[in-house]
This record gives C-alpha cells, structure tokens and sequence, in this order.
C-alpha cells in the first residue's frame, strides 16, 4: 500500500482493520462516525468464532439505514426517525449501492447469497468532506467503516452459505463505476452523477474496511434542481424518493466477475428532510460609503452571523456574490430588489457553528418599494419596517447574484442564481428607543359652535420634545424631518383620552453625543398645532380636574404614543411608522392651594342689548387675572350663573384668546332672567341679590358649566359641571372726577353719592350714579326714610312719577320729604343748615329698563347730605 492517504483513497482501502485511537488525538474527527451511536454499541473484530450473543447487540444507526436499503430490490424504503440527516443517508446510500454490488455481483450466487449479502452488510460512515470545487461539479472525500456481520441474518441457512461464500471469496473489487441519481417523483430526472474509483474490501464475516476515497459529484439539469429546491423552500416537498443507479465491473482476485446492473430507492419524509439551518446574528453596522457615479453615497451593512452546521460535513466555501430581496405588496408579485450582497471565505467543520460575514450595499432606495399598495396606506417599506421594530420576525429574500464573482464556478452561479432562498429575519423591539416624550408651552382651544361634528374635539397645541436613543449599529448621520402620532393619555394607569396628531408636523432634530461611552441620542422637537383631544373616559376627566383645580399640585399624565418619523438619510428620506413612545407631561396646578380668586374679575363698559318683562341681556368687558400657565383658543364657552343653588343666569365669550396674566376687555354676553331659568323660586333669589348688591352687601356669583357649554362636547360639559366655582361678584368700575376710574375707595358700589335737603320746599335731591354708560334707568316708584346716627328718623320720601336716571352721574328732581317733626333726626338736620351731615337711608324702589322691571330694595349709610332752606 501506497503511503498517499489520497493515492490510497484512490486505490482502494486497507485490508486489514483500522486501529481504536484516543478520542483527544488530532484525528479523532477523521474517523468519528457520521451517525451517532452509543458507547454501548458492540466493536466488532475478524474473529469469526466469536461469541453469538456478542455479536447480537444492537447495531448502529449506519448499519440499520443500509439494512433497510437493502430490504426489497428497488422497492421506496421509509427510513426509521431519528439523528439522520441528508449527507448520511446518500453517503449510506452511495456506499450501501457500490457493497451490495460488490457482494452479491462477485459470487454468481443464488438468491440466497444475495440474500446474506443484503441483511448482514454494515457500513458506517465516518466522514463526508468537500475537497475541492471543480467547473462541473465538486470533489467529495468519502471516509467509512465497511464489515459483514452474518448475526443480523435472521435464517441459519442463508447464514450459513454466506458466511461459506464469503470465506472462500475473501475479497472482491470493483472497477472505476459512475452511480446516477434520480428523482422518480419528478419525471425521473437526473440531479446528479458521482463517479466513483475502484474499491477493494475483504468480505470475511467481521472484518472491518477502513474506506477512503474521493469522488466526483456532478450536479443534473439545473432547471429540474431549481423546481425541486423551490418545492422544498416552500414546504411543498414533505415527501421525496431517490432512486440512485449503476453499472458495476467486478473481480475477485484474477477472476473477472462481469459488470452487474443495480438499481435502489430511498425514501424520506419528516424529520429527515433537512430544513434551513438554524442562524444567530452576533454583530450588525450600517454606514454611508461612497457609491458609483461619483459624488454618490450610499448605505452598507456589515453583517456576522453563527450558523450551526448538525451535519458531518466539511468543505470550504469561496466568497459569493447574492441578491438581497423584500416583499412586495402581494405575494403574488416579484419581490423587490433592495441590495448588493457578498461572503467572505466560508470554512465549514462537521459538527460545530460556522461564522459567516456578509457585507450588503445599498445603492438607493426603489421607487417601487415606496410606493402606496393597492386599498392601502402603507408601502412595501413600511410594512417591512413596521413589522421589524415591533420584534416580528421578517422575511427577506436571497438569490445568487445575476454578476457573480468571476472566482465562482458557473455551475455554483447557475443553481444560486435560480433559487430563491426565504431567510427569516429576527425583529427588534424599540420600546426602550424613545427615553422622553415631553409637551412644553401647551396652548388650549375649544371647539367653534360652527365646527363640524368630528371637529369638536378640544384642541391641544404646543412643542413636543423627544429624546430617542440612537441604536448603536447605525453609524450614519440622519435627521428627523416631521413627525406625526397617535398619543392615549392615562392618568393614575387609566386613560383619559387620546390625542390625535394624525396631521405631519415639521420636526427639527439634533444629535446627542454620550459622554460617558453609551449609545448616542437624538433630540426631535417639533411644535403641534390644534392636535385634537378626545375624552373617552368622563370619570377619569373629572379625578383630573379635581386634582388639576383643588389639588395645588401638578397633575401627572402619561403618553403612550406610536409615533411616525420622517427621516432623512443619505438615501433620501424614509417614514418609520408606529414608533413606541412613552412620557410623562406635568399640568401644572391653576394656583397653590386651588385658590381661583386671583381671577379678580372686574367689570366694565356694561351694555343692554335686549330686555323683556323678565329678562335683561348685557354686554361687558371684564378684566381679570389667568392664574394659571397655560394659554387657550375659545371660539365659543357658555355657563350658568348661579345663587343659593338656582340658575338666574347664563354668561357667553366668544373668540377670546386667554394669554398668560393680566387679560383686559374680554368681551362677554350676559343673561339676567332669574325666572326663565330657575321660576318663582330663582326670581325672588334674583331680586334678593341685586338688593343686596346695590346695598354693597357682600354677594357672590357660583359659575357652573353644563352640557350645552362647549358645542358638540356634552359628556366635557357635564364633567365640567362637577366643578362649580364661586367668587364675589364682580365690582362695577365707578367713574371718580374728570370721568377716570376711581380705584380709592371701599370697594363698594356707590349708587347715591350726594344728597341735598331743602327745608323750606320740604325736598330733597339727590346726585345718583348709573353704572350703565349706554342705557337710561327709570325709577318708578320710591318708598324710602332717612335716617341720623343709623336710628333716628328724619324723614320719608313716598314718590310714583317715574324719572330717568342718565348713564354716570346726573340729579335727580326735587323729590318730597315728609319731615320727622319733632325728632332727634329732624333737629339734627336743621342744626346742619349750611353744612353737611351723614345720613343712611333704606326702602325700596321699582325700577325699569327697557321692558324689564323689578321691585328692589335698598340700604345705604354714610350719604354725605347738604342741608339748604
């Protein structure tokens, strides 16, 4: 024997038995069977007295698969389940053909021979390794354990003459031969040939063959390749036979055999159809690199991945070029191509994880996979996306290059270029992406009474400010140019609302470089204009206006929001949509505490508009204070006017932009119509407050919103509602001297301002204020006493001539006094002849304006009285 393990391999194997080596030498690989067994499985030696019930143990799986080849001539045989995989079961079946020719071929024997032949051959394979690539097909070395074991046959008597045959025979060769391989299901096409160089075994019942040789496979028709490997992408191939076919020349010795026909089926189905192996992708980075024409720029993906290899293979992979393919809408259209894709040298061991490196370039983006589907609002790009950074898994397509590498054997190119291989693509969750979601300088607005129905939402503007991560794998500059989303607001984990930023807003964004070595961040701040706001929840809405109006703290509210992006790259720009988001906005209290009265309103400017028996409608300016720091749009607002629990009124601003502070001549229509409202109840409750409000008694005004408040948002209004605030009624502004407004005072309205008696006439005239600038008051009718020191009766004025009382200051006529004669309050007056006294006064008045009358009642005191005869 030659010393060339090649040349030997060529040649044919050793005769003898291979020796046991350690399992940590350097070859241990070389001759660990290709099918597992365990390390209970029976050695077998050459001894052919050996011991019957040594010899019975179980067999291998090798040996059981070749068995079970050998079971019927050219009958589909089911391999039994278990560790097999693909290269065992054709390294088996290649092997099992050449044996099963070598033996029941070289003995000219009966069927019994040919019967021992088939139920005590063993082979185990040991090793299946590539050596080398070829223009037609590839050089494979084959390595296995090759023995006859006459205890797997069950009759003694065909154990008997085999073992008789195979004494005499001792050894048998064959001559070089070329085995094809078909596929019966597929119209009998030819996938592949394998030629295969002489082989010489010692045939002697358990005798081992240490079997080494190279074989060259060559591939069949690459269309017929292509449907077969289409139909096992796909998972349409769950079952397949393979009938492989030879014609073999023998001898034993000198003595020629002839050449002997053989023809066997294999069947496999399940588990023992091999599926895309298993792969882990352990680095991923994208960057800008310079593409062609000049001037261009391009994306590239260096890619490192772990592939696991469960098979006994070895072989070396070249670098090869691919296609890399996505989803188009349909899949029934062609997929689009997205990317340029090479491999480095592949080095493949049997058993153990194989790392692959890919690098991919992206040249720009197809217009095709931009483009709208079909009854659809997303592209074939923001499916793909949409469905990665949620963590779905995708599929993206690889195809051998149509320009392969010039280094790649035409063959391998043809087979890559006409199958279409699907690779799962692992997704990744970005719910940690977006670390701050804020709203900053927020501004309100209330639906417009004219605004249709599914625009009546309350309206939200202001700047949204967000912090997002930037994954570390992109290491390329890019820049968010609009954003848009979908936000729920919760409030303690229930939700509020949602509120809708469907609309693109413009977005300016800034990169954040880590200063501590983490990833880098991206600053995005866009300003939102009128994003609706929908209250889903009525009862959550009231626990925040509670906190919001009475808490004295800020209120926290979380967003939860799927947000698109528009984003700029260096291939132009892309929408990434449904975004998770996540963040907190504070609302700021109204006022430490929930105190509201630094509204201070104050009214000014009192106009009547209309008037009925019942009703009187006004129109003021009315200055106060915004307490809190929010600023607001209110196209329409309508609420009640209440008094001891009874509607007497209603109030109307239109139009009016709340700004922060001070907030001057707000416009608002009033109604004054206590009996409409609330009846007989709410009309006495009306007339008893202007009564104490002309008297400058200390009276407050509860203001209530309802259902009618704000248009088309009932269910707001009534949880608004819950929330009726209370403050003193407002001060009608007193015109002091020269006509400006007199600030220096109680703070009490001033109705009468002057008095003067006339002694002789028995008069009196008094200088009356009228807060109306644009109407004219009648006082009707007066019943009324004077009175000094706040008891002492000085005289009383009954009058029923109506007179006016002009807008500001005017005097009324000379009305008649019945004196007190006799009184401490009359002698009071005329010891005051020529001067001046206080004095207070109390009855009632009947008052018109317009069409509208009341009968009021009125206390004053401290009337500064001029005393004249």
């Amino acid at each position: 024997m030659t010393d060339d393990p090649e040349a030997a391999a060529l040649l044919g194997g050793s005769e003898r038995p291979p020796s046991t080596q350690s399992r940590n030498s350097d070859e241990s690989h070389e001759n660990t069977p290709l099918l597992s067994r365990t390390d209970s499985a029976p050695r077998y030696n050459s001894t052919e007295d050996e011991d019957e019930d040594e010899r019975r143990r179980i067999p291998s799986p090798a040996a059981t698969s070749l068995r079970s080849i050998q079971n019927g001539q050219g009958s589909s045989i089911k391999p039994t389940k278990g560790d097999r995989r693909w290269p065992t079961f054709i390294a088996v079946g290649v092997l099992g053909l050449v044996m099963l020719s070598i033996i029941a071929g070289g003995f000219f024997a009966p069927a019994a021979i040919e019967e021992y032949a088939k139920q005590s051959l063993v082979v185990e394979p040991t090793k299946l390794s590539i050596h080398n690539f070829t223009s037609t097909g590839v050089t494979a070395r084959v390595q296995a354990v090759f023995r006859m074991d006459a205890s797997r046959v069950k009759n003694n008597a065909v154990r008997n003459i085999g073992r008789f045959g195979t004494w005499v025979a001792r050894e048998v060769e064959t001559k070089p031969s070329t085995i094809q391989v078909y596929l019966p299901e597929y119209g009998n096409v030819l996938i592949g040939t394998a030629a295969v160089p002489r082989i010489a075994v010692d045939i002697r019942n358990g005798h081992n063959n240490a079997i080494d040789f190279l074989t060259a496979l060559e591939p069949g028709d690459m269309e017929d390749i292509r449907r077969v490997a289409n139909d096992w992408l796909e998972g349409r191939l769950d079952k397949v036979r393979i009938t492989g076919k030879a014609s073999v020349d023998l001898k034993s010795g000198l003595l020629s055999l002839g050449s002997q026909e053989f023809s066997e089926s294999l069947t496999f189905e399940g588990n023992d159809i091999p599926s895309i192996p298993n792969y882990n992708i352990t680095r991923m980075n994208f960057r800008e690199v310079p593409v062609s024409p000049p001037a261009h720029r391009g994306m590239a993906a260096d890619v490192s991945l772990t592939v696991s290899n469960s098979y006994p293979i070895r072989l070396t992979i070249p670098p090869l070029s691919f296609d890399i393919l996505v989803p188009n809408c349909g899949t029934d259209e062609p997929h689009i191509r997205l990317a340029d894709a090479t491999t480095d040298i592949i080095n493949i061991e049997p058993y153990s994880d194989v790392i692959v490196g890919v690098g991919g370039i992206v040249q720009e983006i197809p217009k095709s996979l931009l483009q709208t589907c079909p009854n659809s609002h997303s592209s074939p790009l923001d499916l793909l996306l949409g469905d990665y950074i949620h963590g779905n898994a995708t599929t993206i397509y690889v195809r051998g290059s149509s320009m392969p590498s010039p280094d790649t054997p035409e063959w391998i190119a043809a087979i890559m270029a006409s199958v279409t291989v699907p690779v799962p693509f692992p997704g990744r969750t970005f719910n940690n992406l977006i670390k701050n979601f804020s709203l900053t300088d927020a501004h309100f607005s209330l639906p417009s009474p004219l605004a249709d129905p599914e625009d009546s939402n309350p309206k939200i503007s202001g700047n949204i400010v967000v912090i997002a991560a930037v994954p570390k794998e992109m290491n390329f500059d890019l820049k968010v140019t609009r954003v848009r989303a979908t936000a729920n607001v919760f409030y303690k984990e229930q939700q509020l609302g949602v509120l809708n930023l469907k609309k693109w807003q413009p977005a300016e964004s800034e990169r954040l470089e880590s200063k501590e070595g983490g990833n880098a961040a991206l600053k995005v701040q866009s300003k939102i204009e009128n994003a609706p706001l929908d209250i889903t929840d009525e009862d959550v809405f009231t626990d925040v206006l509670q906190d919001y109006l009475f808490g004295g703290k800020a209120v926290m509210l979380k967003i939860a929001a799927l947000v698109d992006a528009e984003i700029s790259t260096v291939l132009g720009k892309l929408v990434i949509k449904d975004m998770p988001a996540e963040g907190v906005v504070p609302v700021k209290p109204i006022s430490k505490g929930g105190d509201i009265a630094d509204l201070k309103p104050k009214v000014s400017g009192l106009r009547v508009l209309s008037t009925s028996t019942t009703s009187l409608n006004l129109q003021a300016r009315i200055n106060f204070t915004n307490p809190t720091e929010y600023t607001a749009h209110i196209p329409y607002f309508n609420i009640h006017i209440l008094n001891n629990g009874s509607i007497i009124g209603d109030a109307t601003v239109r139009n009016v932009n709340l700004t922060l502070g001070n907030n001057t001549d707000v416009l608002v229509e009033a109604t004054w119509d206590p009996t409409s409202f609330g009846g007989n109840k709410a009309a006495k409750i009306g007339r008893e407050l202007l009564s104490q409000y002309i008297s400058g008694f200390n009276t407050t005004l509860t203001f209530q919103t309802h259902e009618n408040s704000i248009p088309h948002q009932p269910e707001l209004g009534k949880a608004l509602s819950k929330f009726a605030i209370t403050l003193p009624s407002p001060r009608l502004s007193t015109p002091g001297p020269g006509g400006e407004h007199d600030d220096d005072d109680d703070g009490k309205p001033h109705f009468i301002e002057d008095a003067t008696f006339h002694l002789f006439s028995s008069s009196a005239q008094f200088i009356l204020f009228s807060p109306m600038q644009y109407s004219t008051i009648y006082i009707e009718t007066i019943d009324a006493t004077a009175f000094y020191n706040h008891t002492e009766p000085v005289g009383k004025i009954i009058y029923d001539l109506p007179f006016k009382v002009p807008p500001g200051s005017s005097q009324t006529p000379k009305l008649p006094v019945d004196w007190s004669f006799g009184s401490v309050g009359y002698e009071a007056v005329k010891n005051a002849l020529g001067g001046t006294l206080k004095l207070d006064a109390n009855g009632t008045f009947g008052v018109r304006l317009g069409q509208w009358s009341e009968t009021v009642w009125y206390i004053g005191s401290g009337i500064g009285a001029t005393v004249t005869l």
